[in-house]
Order: structure tokens, then C-alpha cells, then sequence
């Protein structure tokens, strides 16, 4: 049964975060839901991150623990709080350290994912509102309107981490990844995990958090005219190949788990890849993989006819 006030678990990986990581505590501190614990993994920082982190514990009544990343790059250290055996609550909430939650973030997702069965893998997750360094709004992520299911999380992320929420089950399924496995994005396995083992996805319209757009960030906001060229070239230059490779490598290791669906659309694209020019477009036509817009579909088969996919 789903618990009446389920528990959050905030994952919070911190990294020299100390510029904008006050404005992100302060917003948790403003959720309108208040059943949450924040669990942070620092991944080595020199500035004062964690002068921050426990001050913050000083002022609030939720538990605030502050661990030791990895020091092995950003997914890791999110993944290392999945892992944790020490760690345990109803629902899971990745955290970035620069962004800006509204009050009814965590409430929502609540809501969403009370409505269906904890025994079922479940993830949620939003459009977000783009904001610069000072904080000024520069317009919003893309607004998707296809499924999210395994054949869009298998050649695209529409799921950033700072938005994500999920429950308990898919967080079991999350800690059976290998821990030699080499991920791209924890956000992305994330989507591609839970789908693929037949887990329900929801991507909410509604803009759950202020995403921060700075040097500093490691993924960007996907959108607007430089999105489509990094999009475009990453095609060209065989960087989407790469992504494929790891990504297919990592599944296939965990294929057992897929649905006998998913493992379908799994194997047609596998087979796509390393097929002939006709043969290779059949193939991906009948796995169905698809991404949100035209334009990106028809890169999509453009990429299987140049062979870069």
C-alpha cells in the first residue's frame, strides 16, 4: 500500500556548489510537502558547500545527512545515494545544487504517484522554467507531448534529474545496475531503466523547478538554436554512436529484466545499427524507437542512413 504521507528522500549531490546552493536549500525549506529528509553526497568540494549543507540542518526539522561522494564525476555520486544501503523512504527526488524548486514541487509528484500501485516502478517528472545566472527567466524547456515510454527512452532523454521523482520499486530496480556499469547520464538510465522493466513514466507540462543556465553546467537546457546544432552534430561526429554503444551495452546486460516488449525493441535496434543501409532503416522503423519532434525523427533515420547511429 502506498503510504497516506509518503517519505521523500532527497538525494542532493554537491560540488563546489557553494555560489547558488543557499537559493536551492531555501526552496526545499519552502515545499508545501514537508515529509522529506535531504541526503547529501559531496564530491570533495573546496569552497562552502558544506558550511552551507549543515547550517541549513540547523535551521530546518527534517534530517540532513551529509555523506562522501565517489569523487568519480557526477553520475556516480547521484548514483552512489541510490545505492546506499543506509539510505530508505518511500519516494526518491534527485537534486541539483544550483536550481530553484517551486513550493509545490514535491507536493505534486505526491500526488501523481499515490495514484498508482507501489509494487510498479513509477517516475515522474517535469518541464522546467530556464533561468541565467542572476536568476532572470529566459523562457521554459521543451514541452513534449508524446508517450514517454522505452522506445523514446531508448534514443532520447526528455526526463532532466533535477526534476525526477520516483518510488521505491524503481528504486530496487535502479540498485540491481552493475556497479562496473558505465552510465552517460544517471537521469537518462533512470528513464530508460524504468520503462524498460515496464515501469509507468509521467512527464508533467507544469514547470517544477528555476533551472539554472550557467558555465558551469555539465547538461544544458536542450532547447533553442544552439540545442539543435549540439543535437545535430552530435550525430555527425559519432557521438550518438558512442552514447548508443554504452547504452546498449549496459541493457544488454540487464536485458532479463526488460519486458519481452522492450527486449523486442531493444534487439530490432541493436540489429539496425550493424545491418545493411535498407535493412538497417526497416529495422529501426520496426523497433519503433521514436524522439518527440519531427525534425529530430527524421535526423534520427538520416543518422541510420550515414550509419552513425
Amino acid at each position: 500500500m502506498f503510504p497516506a504521507q509518503p517519505k521523500i528522500i532527497i538525494l542532493l549531490a554537491t560540488k563546489d556548489g557553494g555560489e547558488y546552493l543557499q537559493e536551492q536549500l531555501d526552496s526545499l525549506r519552502a515545499q508545501t510537502y514537508s515529509n522529506w529528509e535531504l541526503q547529501v553526497s559531496d564530491d570533495g568540494s573546496t569552497d562552502d558547500t558544506i558550511r552551507i549543507v549543515r547550517s541549513f540542518a540547523e535551521s530546518v526539522s527534517q534530517r540532513v545527512t551529509v555523506r562522501n561522494g565517489p569523487r568519480r564525476g557526477f553520475w556516480q555520486n547521484f548514483m552512489s545515494l541510490v545505492r546506499n544501503d543506509e539510505i530508505d523512504g518511500d519516494l526518491f527526488a534527485y537534486c541539483d545544487q544550483d536550481d530553484i524548486w517551486f513550493p509545490e514541487k514535491l507536493a505534486r509528484a505526491v500526488t501523481w504517484l499515490g495514484m498508482h500501485d507501489a509494487r510498479q516502478p513509477a517516475l515522474y517528472f517535469t518541464r522546467t522554467e530556464l533561468i541565467g545566472p542572476d536568476g532572470t527567466s529566459s523562457g521554459h524547456s521543451p514541452l513534449f507531448t508524446r508517450p514517454p515510454v522505452f522506445r523514446n527512452a531508448l534514443v532520447q532523454n526528455i526526463g532532466g534529474g533535477n526534476t525526477m521523482v520516483f518510488n521505491r520499486e524503481a528504486r530496487l530496480k535502479l540498485r540491481a545496475t552493475p556497479v562496473d556499469a558505465v552510465l552517460i547520464a544517471h537521469d537518462w538510465w533512470t528513464y530508460q531503466l524504468v520503462t524498460g522493466v515496464g515501469g509507468v513514466a509521467h512527464y508533467d507540462p507544469w514547470p517544477s523547478l528555476k533551472y539554472r543556465q550557467h558555465d558551469q553546467n555539465i547538461i544544458g537546457s536542450n532547447i533553442g538554436v544552439r540545442a539543435r546544432t549540439e543535437r545535430l552534430l552530435a550525430f555527425l561526429n559519432g557521438r550518438v554512436v558512442t552514447w548508443n554503444d554504452i547504452n546498449l551495452e549496459r541493457l544488454g546486460r540487464m536485458r532479463d529484466l526488460l519486458t519481452p516488449g522492450n527486449a523486442a525493441v531493444l534487439r530490432n535496434f541493436a540489429a539496425a545499427r550493424h545491418s545493411r543501409r535498407v535493412k538497417r532503416l526497416i529495422l529501426l522503423w520496426k523497433s519503433g524507437v521514436y524522439r518527440q519532434n519531427l525534425i529530430d525523427n527524421i535526423g534520427l533515420f538520416i543518422a541510420a542512413l550515414l550509419g552513425r547511429l
